[in-house]
Order: C-alpha cells, then structure tokens, then sequence
C-alpha cells in the first residue's frame, strides 16, 4: 500500500433523535444513523467511507454521546469536520465533536465503559409532545425497591437471562459498574446504568427488572435465578425502546 501523509483515523462523537430510525446500523433500504452519516460523509468529500461505531443501538433509541471512527486522506481540518459534516446530515443527528486517534483505535474494541441512561415517566394520561422519549408506566414505582433489586445486578455475572432471545452473543458475561436511579421530579424518573458492555436489549430488561420487583410482580429470588440460571422467564420485561439514551462512551 502507497503511504499517503493525508490518511488519518477520525473518532466523532454523535448525538440524535433515534425516533425516525431503524437503529444504528446500517440496512438495506432502511433509514439508519450509520447511513445518513456515510451519506453525509460522501457529499462532503467525494469519498464513500465506511464509518464503525462505538456499538448499535435499536430502532427508536437515542444518543447523547455515541462514538464512531473513520479512515479520511483527505487534507481537510479536522476541527471543521463537524460543521461540514452537520450541513449535510438532517436535523435529528448532529456532530458534536472530531478528533484525530492512533491508527489503531477502535471506536468499538477500545471502550472501557458505557453509560445508559433511561427515562421514565410516570403518568395514567396521553403525553404527546414526550412520548419519543420517555416510557410511560402508569402504577405506582417504588425507587427504594428499584435500589434493593440494582444492588443484585451489580457486579459480574452472565447476564443471558437479561437478553433478547435472538442474540448472536456466544459469551453472556458483563459487569455492571454501578446502577443509578434517581426521581428527578415528581413523574420522572432517570436511571444510569453502567458498564463494560451490554448484550442485545439488555438495558431494557435490567429497567424492566427493577420497575417489575417494584411493583411486586417479581421477588428477588426470581432475579436471582435469572442470574444463576440465565433464565429469561424470572427476569421482568423489556422496556420501550423510546425511554433509552446511549448516555456516555469511555474510552
């Protein structure tokens, strides 16, 4: 391969509205985060790149602080990438950020840790102008309960009864950092989970699992088994995709 002295790995930071989306990842005919960027990419500077991303996210859910790098030799500053990037991408998705990184670095393989965070709203009645971004829960939520069950899923454990049962993962173990819920006002509630990396709608099903012992629909001995036995069926159930937020990505 010709050296060229322009070649150099990019890492963006991405925040959208994962509303109108089919996910991250890109599909065929299917509008994607990852298409409209690579899209975007291409009428800024002619190339089709190729862009991989800190990990996928589903239909509906959102970023505040998603990751992905690229390969670009071109000599463009990259301190303007990101304006010259945002005129070309709609208006749901934006570039917070670019910066050069090692040739080595990958935007997915070289994460330490990610951050969740997840929105519920607790309410009986229609909420129109938040319903892409929260889930609703209409009975009552005990927070100090939500807590007890958090303290169990803490920790290192394989999590396959915490997953979609159409994962491609081969290896179920995670840990989770730390479980933060917190009732910012009298309907919402904000929960931050972190970790050193998620298996599919795993996030959802940790909420779903805590709102559930809350309510007294589970005991902890059935979140336990879930642990123990990787049986999806003592978990709780997996939450809306609109009430997620990819929260934080560290590196």
């Amino acid at each position: 391969m010709l050296y060229n002295k322009y070649m150099k790995r990019i890492l963006i930071t991405i925040q959208y509205d994962g509303t109108n989306y089919s996910g991250w990842q890109k599909q065929k005919n299917e509008k994607t985060i990852q298409g409209e960027i690579e899209n975007a990419i291409f009428l800024a500077t002619g190339k089709n790149i190729e862009i991989f991303g800190s990990g996928r996210t589903d239909a509906g859910v959102h970023a505040l602080h998603q990751t992905a790098h690229f390969d670009l030799d071109i000599p463009i500053p990259i301190e303007k990438l990101p304006q010259i990037i945002n005129n070309r991408l709609p208006k749901d998705i934006s570039i917070l950020s670019a910066q050069e990184v090692d040739a080595s670095f990958h935007a997915r393989f070289d994460i330490k840790q990610k951050q969740y965070l997840y929105k519920i709203y607790q309410t009986k009645e229609k909420q129109p102008f938040i319903a892409n971004y929260f889930a609703f829960v209409k009975e009552k939520i005990d927070i100090d309960k939500m807590r007890d069950c958090a303290s169990l899923l803490i920790g290192e454990h394989s999590f396959k009864g915490f997953c979609s049962a159409d994962t491609s993962a081969t290896n179920f173990v995670r840990t989770i950092f730390d479980i933060d819920i917190q009732n910012v006002s009298e309907n919402e509630i904000h929960i931050v989970v972190s970790g050193s990396g998620f298996l599919y709608n795993m996030v959802r099903i940790l909420v779903g699992t805590m709102i559930d012992y809350s309510q007294d629909k589970l005991e902890l001995n059935d979140v336990q088994q879930a642990l123990t036995n990787g049986d999806r069926e003592k978990a709780g159930q997996t939450m809306p995709p609109n009430g997620l937020y990819l929260y934080n990505t560290i590196y």
